[in-house]
């Protein structure tokens, strides 16, 4: 497969995953979709890595295997397809790398709210620095983890929620009411209008996600356009 096959392929597989991004590019400018989508892309592949079940070894190898992969891309060394596209980008990718490791720990479940924001708190700091240099502007980092936190909800059930939250509550109880947490400690949208975009549709998803306790369909493509629009307004 040719590099730019390989780009395509990863590029894909995560609008596969966020089908909403088909109706948020009308909102950002052509020029700055490709790059935009392999950011998102990538931290994709460190949220599959804190959110692995089963075995997490070859998950952890992976991390590490990343963590040279950022260093290499500082001097302009790449080797993974995404590197392509996001290696030129002047940004801090040694501190990304740096905090990579924080996620093999957050895996485990947080004794309080708190405690589950503050355990992804210097990863969401470095993506945070990273995206000032890719998308030209940086989001609030506690936005980052809120999303990390929410996607890691959806994908590993109740045993992302924290042990102050399920305390007394059935599974069910406790995933609305994480949830909720979720929502409560998510900044208003800030950064790139790339970035708010993702973050608009995240939020829904959680919204959805609280109201039935289990992932939720997409709502029309027209609410999916409003939700875009207010977004890329910066409401």
């Amino acid at each position: 497969m040719s590099d730019s096959a390989a780009l395509d392929s990863f590029l894909e597989k995560w609008r596969v995953r966020w089908p909403e991004w088909t109706v948020a590019e009308v909102f950002v400018a052509p020029s700055r979709r490709d790059v935009a989508v392999a950011w998102f892309a990538l931290l994709q592949e460190f949220d599959d890595v804190l959110n692995i079940a089963g075995d997490p070894l070859p998950a952890d190898a992976k991390l590490a295997w990343w963590g040279e992969e950022l260093r290499g891309w500082a001097t302009q060394r790449s080797r993974h397809p995404l590197g392509r596209r996001l290696e030129p980008v002047r940004a801090d990718w040694a501190r990304l790398a740096d905090a990579l490791p924080t996620l093999t720990d957050a895996r485990a479940r947080a004794v309080s709210a708190d405690a589950a924001f503050g355990s992804l708190s210097h990863y969401g700091e470095a993506v945070a620095a990273v995206e000032a240099g890719v998308l030209g502007r940086a989001p609030v980092s506690q936005a980052i983890v809120a999303q990390m936190l929410a996607a890691r909800l959806t994908e590993v059930g109740p045993a992302a929620v924290p042990t102050d939250v399920q305390q007394g509550r059935s599974d069910a109880d406790s995933l609305r009411a994480w949830s909720v947490s979720l929502s409560e400690g998510w900044p208003p949208g800030r950064g790139a209008r790339e970035r708010r975009l993702l973050s608009a549709y995240a939020q829904g998803r959680l919204h959805r996600f609280a109201r039935r306790g289990e992932p939720a369909p997409l709502p029309s493509r027209a609410a999916l356009l409003f939700t875009g629009w207010r977004a890329a307004r910066g409401d």
